[in-house]
C-alpha cells in the first residue's frame, strides 16, 4: 500500500487538501510579509512559531505508545498468520527479505542521489530551530539494542531498544495461553485505537499547524522552500521506483519468470494502483493476475491478503529516504552504521503498522526511523502536505512487490518461458 492507503477516510482526504492549501498560504504569506518589510511580521512569528510547535508536539507525543502498540499487535498477528501454512511462511519470509533489501537500497540510493543532487542551498536554512537528537558513540550503539529498562527507553524515545523489546514481546505473546494472549492483545489494540483518536483530533487541526509552520518557513527562507519540496518529491518517488525495480529482479531471479511475462501480468494491477493509490483497491486486479503468474487461487488467497496487510516494500524504502533527506537538509552527519540502523528500524515498523490512514502512518512509520537516526521531526508536517505525489509511487512499488512475492512463494511450476 501507499502510506496506509488501505483505509483511506473521506474526512482525512479533505484535511489533506486543506493542509496542502494551508502550506501554500502560509509560505506565500510569510514570504510576502518578510519581503515587503511588514510591521506585523514579528507579531506574526510570535504567534505562528508557538502554534506550530504546539501542534507538532501534540502529534509527536503519540508516537511511542502508538508504535509500541502497533508492533506488539502486528508482530503477533503476523506470527499467527504463518502458523501451519507453508505458503504463508514462505510469503512472510520473502516479505522480510525484500523489506530489508528495499530499505538498504533506499538508504544507499537516497544518500548517493543527495550527494549528486544536494538539497537546494537556500533550503538548508529550514532547520526550524530543531537540534538533532544525540546519538550514542559508534562503539556503543550496538550494546544499546537490548533495553535494560524498557520503560526508560520509552520515556527517552529511544526507538531502537524500544522496537527490539516490542518485537520480543509480540513474538512471546503468541506463545502464551490463548485466553491470556487475547486479553493482552485486547489491551494493546485499545491503546492503539485510543492513540488514533488523539491523532485524528490533532490532524483535524493540521491546516492550522501547517499554516503556522509554513508561515515561519516563508518568513525566514522565502519561496525557496518550494524548491526543496519539489526536490524531496523527486528523491522519494525515485526511491519508490527503485523498490519496484527490486521487485522485478526478485520475481525474475527467484520466481523464474521472464521479464516480459511478469511485466504483462503486473500491468493491470499497476494501472489500478496508479489511479487509486490503494493496494486494497488493487487487490482484485492482483488476484486476477494469478493465472498469468502460474499461481493457484488457493495460494493467491493466502499470499495477497497477507501482502496487502503486512508488506509495504516501497513505503518502507520511502520512509528511509525521507529520514535521509531530512538529515541532509538539517545538516545531520550520517555514518554508515546510523544509516543501517535506520533501515533496519524501518522494517519492523513497516510490518507492524497495519490499517492506518495515510496521514497517521506518515508520522507513525517515519518518526521512529528519524528518531533512531537522530534526525529532527520538525519538518515532517511540511512534507506531509505534499505527500500525495510520492504516495502514488509508494503504491505502485508496493503492488509490484506484492505480485513478486505471489509469484515466488505461490508459483505452481516455475517456468522461464512465459513471455
Amino acid at each position: 500500500m501507499g502510506l496506509k492507503e488501505t483505509q483511506r477516510q473521506p474526512g482525512l482526504t479533505t484535511v489533506s487538501r486543506l493542509t496542502l492549501a494551508a502550506l501554500i498560504v502560509g509560505l506565500v504569506a510569510g514570504t510576502a510579509m518578510a519581503r515587503f518589510g511588514s510591521a506585523g511580521l514579528a507579531a506574526g512569528l510570535a504567534v505562528a512559531d508557538p502554534v506550530g510547535k504546539l501542534w507538532l508536539d501534540a502529534l509527536t507525543m503519540t508516537i511511542v505508545p502508538l508504535v509500541f502498540g502497533l508492533l506488539v499487535t502486528g508482530i503477533a498477528s503476523a506470527a499467527a498468520s504463518v502458523s501451519g501454512s507453508g505458503v504463508a511462511t514462505r510469503a512472510v519470509s520473502w516479505f522480510a527479505l525484500l523489506l530489508v533489501g528495499a530499505c538498504l537500497l533506499a538508504a544507499a540510493a537516497a544518500t548517493f542521489a543527495l550527494h549528486v543532487y544536494p538539497v537546494p542551498a537556500q533550503a538548508t536554512t529550514l532547520h526550524m530551530n530543531a537540534p538533532p537528537q544525540a546519538l550514542a558513540a559508534p562503539g556503543d550503539w550496538l550494546t544499546g539494542f537490548i533495553p535494560t529498562n524498557p520503560i526508560k527507553a520509552a520515556a527517552d524515545s529511544a526507538m531502537v531498544p524500544l522496537v527490539v523489546f516490542a518485537l520480543f514481546f509480540g513474538l512471546a505473546v503468541v506463545r502464551i495461553e490463548a485466553q491470556l494472549q487475547a486479553a493482552i492483545l485486547t489491551v494493546f489494540r485499545a491503546v492503539v485505537e485510543t492513540m488514533l483518536v488523539i491523532v485524528r483530533w490533532v490532524l483535524f487541526l493540521a491546516p492550522v499547524g501547517v499554516a503556522a509552520l509554513a508561515f515561519g518557513v516563508g518568513a525566514r527562507v522565502g519561496l525557496s522552500a518550494a524548491g526543496a519540496l519539489v526536490h524531496y518529491v523527486l528523491i522519494v518517488a525515485g526511491v519508490c521506483l527503485l523498490a519496484a525495480l527490486l521487485a522485478y529482479v526478485a520475481a525474475i531471479a527467484f520466481g523464474r519468470i521472464s521479464p516480459l511475462g511478469f511485466a504483462r501480468a503486473a500491468l493491470p494491477a499497476q494501472i489500478v494502483a496508479l489511479s487509486t493509490q490503494s493496494s486494497l483497491a488493487s487487490l482484485p486486479a492482483m488476484i486476477a493476475a494469478g493465472p498469468a503468474l502460474r499461481v493457484s487461487e488457493t495460494s493467491a488467497a493466502i499470499v495477497l491478503p497477507l501482502a496487502v496487510s503486512l508488506f509495504r516494500a516501497a513505503s518502507a524504502a520511502a520512509n528511509v529516504a525521507v529520514a535521509v533527506y531530512l538529515a541532509h537538509l538539517h545538516g545531520v552527519a550520517l555514518s554508515p552504521a546510523t544509516i543501517l540502523l535506520g533501515a533496519l528500524v524501518a522494517v519492523p515498523i513497516s510490518l507492524a503498522a497495519v490499517g492506518l490512514p495515510a496521514q497517521v502512518s506518515f508520522f507513525a512509520t517515519i518518526g521512529p526511523v528519524c528518531i533512531a537516526m537522530g534526525v529532527p521531526l520538525a519538518l515532517l508536517p511540511l512534507l506531509l502536505a505534499v505527500e500525495t505525489i510520492p504516495d502514488i509511487f509508494r503504491t505502485l512499488g508496493n503492488v509490484t512487490a506484492d505480485l513478486a512475492v505471489l509469484r515466488i512463494a505461490g508459483a505452481e511450476s516455475p517456468d522461464r518461458s512465459e513471455a
